[in-house]
């Protein structure tokens, strides 16, 4: 496997066009970046970006998905070719999930990823804090984050169940703060997960990075022949992608991991934000773009895989993960088994 070629583009009023068999980027008619098709799976525009129609019809030609958010990450468009995925396979999850005991089944182990890599963080915090303080708390967190996994087999339906993962969540945000450096704790403060708009500068960088989560756990399901829109955890709704939400869930640890990696470090800092009227916070280009090579730098990292017992870079992990789901979904013997890393 290869690891997904995905192009973002984050430069404001910025012109993709169609140039052979080469995307080209223009900024004010001065041409910035040229990339081989071939090179590509998706393209990702961030805020205003134009594109030629050329290079949208030719795009779907070519198998590469073009993706449309809006300057915060949140999702816009999507536009692709003709799917060729498994039609038998998509049958089989269009019946799983009308199975309400193997949907509360997939709901548990989608939040239990999650919770379990949540816990994991804060158990690194707690060991590397300097206060014993914070330490005390950080570490008392994570046993509340226990807690509610020894409730998850318990929960028996699917509100308890999202009741359990808002409780951890809610838990889990707490102490995330706690994790900053404490000159940067005054800047980055956060009252729990705010979104549609982030309210502050650590959630609407959080924001910034799920929405790249998001794109790569939906191309993954897509390529593994699943359907995005057919989920078991989140709520069906048109225009939704629910079962990339499901998966992403327990990537979700990751992002908040880089996030708080770039704070400390000085890479991202208070001034890359813009604080609009109303309460909203967005990153700002510079920012973005900086905060887009991270991401793609540490999807490059080496990760062992529990299930698999083998090493292999973090931005394959979801494609992995869409095929144990396609597989659970095919056969009752082989359930589904989060991503969850020793």
């Amino acid at each position: 496997m290869q690891l997904l070629n995905t192009l973002y583009v984050t430069l404001p009023d910025a012109w993709l066009r169609l140039d052979n068999d080469t995307l080209r980027i223009e900024v004010e008619r001065e041409t910035r970046l040229r990339v081989p098709l071939h090179h590509l799976t998706a393209v990702v525009c961030f805020g205003h970006v134009g594109l030629s129609a050329p290079l949208m019809h030719r795009l779907p030609d070519e198998g590469i998905a073009l993706v449309l958010l809006d300057a915060n990450g949140r999702f816009k468009a999507r536009l692709e070719g003709a799917v060729s995925g498994n039609v038998l396979l998509r049958q089989a999850q269009f019946a799983r999930g009308a199975d309400a005991a193997f949907t509360l089944d997939m709901a548990r182990s989608f939040v239990a990823g999650k919770i379990k890599n949540t816990r994991q963080v804060l158990q690194r915090g707690a060991r590397e804090a300097k206060s014993e303080d914070e330490a005390g708390v950080l570490a008392r967190l994570a046993d509340d984050l226990a807690a509610s996994l020894r409730a998850l087999p318990e929960s028996t339906t699917l509100d308890a169940v999202r009741g359990v993962e808002g409780e951890a969540a809610r838990q889990y945000f707490s102490g995330l703060p706690l994790l900053l450096r404490p000159d940067q704790r005054e800047h980055f403060s956060m009252q729990g997960r705010t979104r549609r708009p982030p309210r502050d500068r650590f959630n609407a960088l959080l924001s910034f990075l799920y929405a790249m989560w998001m794109n790569d756990c939906r191309s993954a399901l897509e390529a593994a022949g699943l359907d995005p829109q057919v989920g078991f955890l989140h709520a069906l709704r048109p225009g939704r992608a629910a079962l990339a939400l499901d998966v992403m869930e327990e990537f979700r640890p990751w992002a908040d991991r880089l996030a708080l990696t770039l704070i400390n470090r000085g890479q991202v800092q208070a001034d890359d934000f813009d604080l609009r009227e109303g309460g909203g916070v967005t990153l700002q280009g510079d920012a973005r773009k900086a905060v887009v090579v991270a991401y793609q730098e540490r999807k490059k990292d080496e990760i062992t895989h529990p299930l698999l017992a083998q090493s292999l870079p973090l931005g394959l992990v979801p494609l992995v993960q869409a095929r144990l789901l396609a597989r659970a979904l095919r056969d009752d013997a082989m359930p589904y088994l989060p991503f969850v890393p020793k």
